[in-house]
C-alpha cells in the first residue's frame, strides 16, 4: 500500500508536540532533527519537515497528504484543505496590540490607523467584519517593534503569554482569532484506510490526554453514591476486595473536572484513591 505523506513543522513552537503526538500514536521514526523527510518504520507514512507557512500549500497541492499546522497559518494562507482533527496544543490568540500610552480606546479608534502584521488576510477580514478601514502594513519578522519605530499605530500578531508585547511597551487591545494545532488533509483523502487508522490512533491519544484512570476502595453500602459520580467510559468497573463488604472501583475521570470529582468521591466514602495517567483510549 502506498505511503501517505504528512507535513509537520521542522522547527518552532509546534514541532516538539507534533513529533510527540506521532510517537504517542506508536509510530517509529528517527533522524527527524537532521532530515527534511523520514519514513515511519512500522506504518505506511512518511514525514516531511517544512516551514509552517508552507504546509497548507503542500497539502492543498497534494505534495503532502496530511499536515499538522496552526489554524492561524491555514486561515492566512487561504488554501483549500480539509480539517480532520483539532489537536488541543499550540493554543494561542491572534491579537491587536497597541502602545501602553496609545489614545486608541475602542475598536472604532482603529479607523484610518496603520497596523503592522504578518497576517494581512486575517486582519483584513477582521476589519471588514467590524466595518473598519485601516492601513495594513505587512512586515516579516518581529512586528512588535513597529510602533516604536513609528511604522504603525498598532500591531496584529500571535500572542501566547503576552510577555513579548509587554517587553516592547505594548498591551493587548482586541482578540482577532483563536488558534490551535490542526490535523489537515488534502481533498478526497477522507476514505483512505491508512488515514482512518491514523485518525483512530490520534483520537485515542487525545482522549487519554483528557482523562485520568482512577482506582478507589469503598464500602458496598456507599457504592451507589460512588457509581453515580463515576460514569466512566461506559460504567465503572467494580471488583470485590478480600475484606468483606468492600469493593474496588475502576473508572476514568475527565481532566477538566478531576479535582471536583475527587473531593466528591472522598465525601462519599472513597478511600485509597490511586490516580494514573492513561496512554490511549480506543472506543
Amino acid at each position: 500500500m502506498k505511503n501517505l505523506k504528512i507535513a509537520i513543522q521542522k522547527s518552532g513552537r509546534l514541532n516538539e508536540k507534533s513529533v510527540q503526538l506521532l510517537k504517542n500514536c506508536g509510530l517509529d521514526f528517527e533522524n527527524y532533527k537532521s532530515s527534511l523527510i523520514t519514513t515511519v518504520n512500522n506504518f505506511n507514512l512518511e514525514i516531511l519537515f517544512l516551514r509552517d507557512d508552507d504546509i497548507p500549500g503542500y497539502v492543498a497541492q497534494g505534495i503532502a497528504d496530511l499536515g499538522i499546522v496552526g489554524e492561524n497559518v491555514i486561515d492566512e494562507s487561504q488554501e483549500k484543505v480539509t480539517y480532520l482533527q483539532r489537536l488541543g496544543f499550540g493554543r494561542c490568540t491572534l491579537k491587536i496590540g497597541i502602545p501602553k500610552d496609545s489614545p486608541i480606546q475602542q475598536l472604532q479608534d482603529l479607523q484610518g490607523k496603520a497596523i503592522a502584521t504578518t497576517y494581512p488576510n486575517i486582519l483584513q477580514e477582521f476589519l471588514a467584519e467590524h466595518n473598519l478601514s485601516a492601513e495594513i502594513r505587512q512586515i516579516s519578522g518581529s512586528v512588535e517593534i513597529a510602533p516604536g519605530l513609528g511604522l504603525s499605530d498598532a500591531i496584529c500578531d500571535i500572542v501566547s503569554t503576552g510577555g513579548t508585547l509587554k517587553s516592547n511597551g505594548l498591551k493587548p487591545f482586541a482578540d482577532v482569532r483563536r488558534s490551535e494545532a490542526i490535523l489537515i488533509g488534502r481533498d478526497g483523502l477522507t476514505e483512505n484506510p491508512i488515514l482512518c487508522e491514523l485518525l483512530q490512533r490520534v483520537q485515542s491519544v487525545l482522549r487519554a490526554k483528557e482523562t485520568k484512570y482512577v482506582v478507589l476502595n469503598v464500602e458496598k453500602s456507599n457504592l451507589p453514591q460512588i457509581t453515580s459520580l463515576l460514569p466512566g467510559v461506559k460504567s465503572p468497573t467494580v471488583v470485590p476486595l478480600a475484606e468483606e463488604g468492600w469493593v474496588a472501583v475502576h473508572t476514568v475521570i475527565p481532566e477538566d473536572d478531576f479535582w471536583d470529582k475527587i473531593n466528591k468521591l472522598k465525601a462519599a466514602g472513597a478511600q485509597g484513591i490511586v490516580v494514573m495517567p492513561i496512554e490511549k483510549i480506543i472506543l
